[in-house]
């Protein structure tokens, strides 16, 4: 059978192994798993959240609202914004292809950092557009200048922080770089961890009216996976000009958002004690970890995320490290397939980070 010839070059996205997978192929007690490979927040989901979602369970055999009309109003309010500039996927990972396939075909280029979130790259080969890449794994705005300049890009991605290295670009730098930028250039900031960045340095906060606002090109994406801790409901959004959100709406199917799935998203929204616990104790627990990389003499990127990247250097197989971890139960990414020799482990609980300590430290002393 045939398919599309640009499916060849399409590779498919690797998500994190999970707990089950563990327990059935290393034996290991599903209580003794630790799961810190996809960012999830690892304080649960918001008491309100769980209380909306027993209460509306019986609701499930109903369609949802495809207006979104609560939900938009609440991000509207949120982020000062018109409900008509607000589009909700089905995670941000859905409005990111929203905006490839409305913008890209054969002819067209995307613009991206060399290491950054994989799904960028896989939805523009599925259009068969050029993927453009900078030279350094981290963001490096002199070099998007350059490649801008030289080759143009319909579509530019900056992810802000970044996903799988933790770095993130001050605003004023973004904001010069952006004002170079063709105004049929689409830009996507993708923010699905700006809560994390805002908390610790204002200096990367990304306001998105003011960015919509200055650059009508740009559309900026956010989450509910990480920071409002509801990674299984898959609830994003993007905030952009009108124009921009009615496009995209033409490749939105309809019902994109289940019935609880807006509901958990909306109840969330009003409990931001709740977020602000869990940012503030991802940064407590991040110390742990770039103290524990300086005494065994590991390179760590600063982290502006609920995840931190050690790398190795020569002194260790990152994916050597990741399996020995995952016959233990311990389950973070290995960055081995982006090319870089070195783990990314999600920031958990005071007592998962460690038994994480502990463990790595096994592990390190059987690879000496």
């Amino acid at each position: 059978m045939k398919f599309n010839s640009v499916l060849e070059n399409v590779t498919t996205y690797e998500a994190g192994k999970p707990i089950e997978l563990v327990v059935r192929e290393y034996g290991v007690n599903p209580e003794d798993v630790i799961k810190l490979a996809s960012n999830e927040n690892p304080y649960g989901t918001s008491p309100m959240v769980t209380e909306k979602i027993q209460e509306l369970a019986k609701n499930m055999f109903i369609y949802p609202d495809d207006s979104m009309y609560e939900l938009k109003e609440a991000l509207a309010n949120k982020f000062d914004v018109n409900d008509k500039n607000i589009v909700i996927g089905s995670g941000s990972d859905q409005i990111l292809e929203f905006c490839v396939h409305s913008k890209c075909n054969n002819d067209s280029k995307i613009l991206m950092s060399k290491t950054t979130f994989a799904m960028y790259e896989i939805y523009g080969k599925q259009t068969g557009a050029t993927i453009l890449k900078t030279p350094d794994d981290e963001h490096n705005l002199e070099q998007f200048s350059t490649m801008y300049k030289e080759h143009g890009a319909d579509v530019i991605f900056l992810c802000l922080p970044n996903n799988p290295l933790g770095e993130c670009l001050d605003k004023e730098d973004v904001y010069n770089f952006l004002s170079e930028v063709h105004e049929d250039t689409l830009v996507v900031v993708d923010g699905a961890y700006q809560e994390y960045a805002t908390f610790k340095d204002e200096k990367k906060a990304i306001d998105a009216k003011d960015l919509i606002t200055k650059f009508p090109n740009c559309i900026y994406l956010g989450t509910f996976s990480k920071a409002y801790a509801l990674g299984g409901m898959r609830v994003g959004y993007g905030i952009a000009q009108e124009d921009i959100i009615k496009t995209l709406y033409k490749l939105r199917a309809p019902f994109n958002i289940t019935t609880l799935s807006l509901a958990a998203a909306i109840e969330a929204l009003k409990d931001e004690k709740f977020v602000q616990d869990s940012i503030a104790k991802n940064f407590e627990e991040m110390k742990r970890y770039e103290d524990y990389a300086k005494v065994k003499g590991f390179d760590y990127i600063d982290s502006y995320t609920n995840f931190i990247t050690i790398k190795f250097e020569d002194l260790y197989s990152s994916k050597a490290v990741a399996q020995e971890l995952l016959q233990r139960g311990v389950i973070v990414r290995d960055l081995t397939g982006y090319g870089v020799n070195a783990i990314r482990i999600t920031i958990g609980s005071n007592e998962q980070n460690t038994k994480v300590f502990k463990v790595l430290d096994e592990v390190l002393e059987k690879l000496k």
